[in-house]
């Protein structure tokens, strides 16, 4: 996402700037090797910059509570201890090695701050640098105000960047989320299309033919063919209830829209009519299903096909049920009958039987999934299949 991608080229651009600090601070301190006190505070610098950037370079952005310990701590800090233990020289000059870490300090505190926090914590750096500076005999006023002014500069231009880095991301992002909610739109649309289509030659051709009397309506076969219908419409409806496909599949935290993703709904609705047209009736349930890869979506599919197969030969009934509920993790399916069941802990295992091996769990492992069956004789079976595992 842009707005990411910004606050990572931040986070580099301000290590940049402070690995060139450190730098020039260990040109200084190795000049006199024996000076513990001076290499025990670059020291202190060190672990603060590493603990400080390993952070943000892992999450791609500054951790604030990190940001301040940075400026409380290398800012404001250790320049009083450096009065305290060296009282004069290099360290604890307006702009020696020390004073300078302030800059990458005030970098990092304008990039990863709100502009509240980050006007508070400059002010917290230029505040240690006057008062250091009389603490030290002997400092010119002219070395401070050249130190603040540096300050000030690198604060100026690290806000215009970051400013400029932001204001682009935000743009891509917006641009992208354009494209999605076109995509979006254009894919509802096929799917009222193709849900017209299917209305119409369906429960409009059903409704017009009991209008015209060429059929008696209290047929048991015209009564089932109505049944069968209002479930249907009644899966539509859930289906439409779902959240729009670019809501599902495209989170501006979350990452861009997923390549090469099917409409799960629409690809188990299949199944379940598919299923119906043999003869077995099914009672579908939805609940915010989530557009899946396509081979996920189709192998889900593939499975609750062989799961009713096995209903519509096996368990002695004509009724299941299907459940499909979806959650950030992913989708659980759940396709259910009241029929004879069998022993699950013998037949139902996944060594046992074409149908369960190759087709339920086979298909499920195949992308990722797991499937379970849950059977008892005379308790009819549970098939669950879960994508991830």
């Amino acid at each position: 996402m842009g707005v990411q991608r910004a606050r990572r080229w931040a986070v580099l651009a301000t290590g940049l700037f402070r690995i060139a600090h450190l730098v020039y601070a260990t040109s200084v301190v190795v000049k006199d090797p024996y000076d513990i006190r001076a290499l025990a505070l670059l020291v202190a610098v060190g672990v603060i910059t590493v603990v400080l950037y390993a952070s943000a370079l892992r999450h791609g952005r500054f951790a604030p509570r990190l940001v301040w310990a940075d400026v409380l701590v290398t800012g404001c800090a250790l320049p009083w201890i450096a009065v305290a233990a060296i009282s004069e020289g290099p360290a604890v000059e307006p702009h020696g090695w020390l004073m300078v870490q302030g800059l990458s300090a005030a970098t990092a505190a304008v990039v990863g701050l709100s502009w509240r926090e980050a006007v508070l914590s400059v002010a917290l750096l230029l505040t240690t640098s006057v008062t250091v500076h009389q603490a030290v005999p002997g400092s010119e006023w002219t070395g401070v105000l050249d130190h603040i002014g540096a300050v000030l500069v690198v604060v100026f231009w690290t806000g215009a960047g970051w400013w400029y880095l932001w204001r682009e991301g935000s743009m891509m992002d917006a641009a992208q989320e354009r494209v999605v909610a076109t995509e979006a739109a254009l894919a509802r649309q096929a799917e009222r299309t193709t849900h017209f289509a299917a209305l119409h030659d369906t429960v409009l051709a059903t409704l017009t033919t009991i209008a015209g009397g060429q059929v008696d309506a209290n047929a048991p076969s015209v009564r089932d063919r109505c049944a069968r219908e209002a479930a249907y419409l009644r899966r539509l409806v859930q289906l439409g209830d779902t959240p729009p496909h670019h809501e599902r599949v495209h989170n501006a935290e979350r990452g861009p829209l997923v390549k090469g993703a099917a409409n799960t709904g629409a690809v188990l609705e299949e199944a379940v009519r598919s299923a119906e047209s043999l003869g077995l009736t099914i009672l579908a349930q939805y609940h915010a299903v989530p557009d899946l890869p396509r081979e996920v979506a189709e192998s889900l599919a593939a499975a609750v096909t062989e799961a009713f197969n096995n209903v519509r030969r096996h368990a002695g009934t004509d009724l299941a049920y299907l459940t499909v509920v979806g959650g950030s993790a992913g989708v659980e399916v759940t396709v259910a009958d009241q029929g004879i069941g069998f022993d699950s802990s013998r037949a139902g295992h996944r060594d046992a039987g074409t149908g369960l091996r190759r087709s339920i769990h086979g298909r499920l492992a195949t992308v990722g999934g797991s499937a379970t069956v849950d059977s008892r004789p005379g308790e009819g079976t549970v098939v669950e299949l879960r994508w991830p595992k």
